[in-house]
């Protein structure tokens, strides 16, 4: 499997998807497009890649590679990441959890009235640097939020 190409090709579609939740005019359907064909496409892809080499149907070399697969050690995260194709899904989970976390922003800042001028950096953290980008956003996003909450309850 060409685990370069499949690389590239999801960082091209995950960027074309930040590209249009930064520029684009957020409509239902420019937002679903996001949504479902964007994220939607990597988490399939994600989840078919994942299966195709969990049962080692593409790259049984890589299952050899692997044999101390372990999420509760960092020997173990390293041998994940010990080849071509565990570096490329982990990478394309990383593209897709912070692509949906940048959706939730955009809709979030949306909902409360925050221009998209205020909005953008904070996607473009959640973007380069993911929780940090989140973090800053629930930092920002605190006092509106406290500010709409009192105004439901009255």
């Amino acid at each position: 499997m060409n685990w370069d190409w499949i690389f590239q090709a999801a960082n091209i579609w995950a960027m074309a998807a930040w590209g249009a939740l930064l520029l684009l005019p957020r409509g239902p359907i420019i937002m679903s497009a996001i949504f479902y064909a964007a994220m939607g496409m990597l988490c399939l892809a994600y989840t078919v890649l994942l299966i195709l080499l969990q049962g080692a149907w593409v790259d049984p070399g890589a299952q050899a590679d692997a044999a101390f697969v372990s999420f509760t050690s960092l020997e173990g995260v390293r041998a994940i990441f010990a080849s071509d194709a565990g570096v490329t899904l982990g990478w394309m989970h990383y593209l897709t959890f912070d692509l949906f976390v940048g959706i939730w922003i955009s809709r979030d800042a949306d909902a409360k009235g925050f221009s998209r001028w205020v909005q953008a950096p904070f996607l473009l953290l959640t973007l380069f640097f993911g929780p940090a980008g989140l973090l800053w956003w629930l930092a920002l996003r605190e006092k509106r939020a406290r500010k709409g909450a009192r105004r439901k309850m009255n």
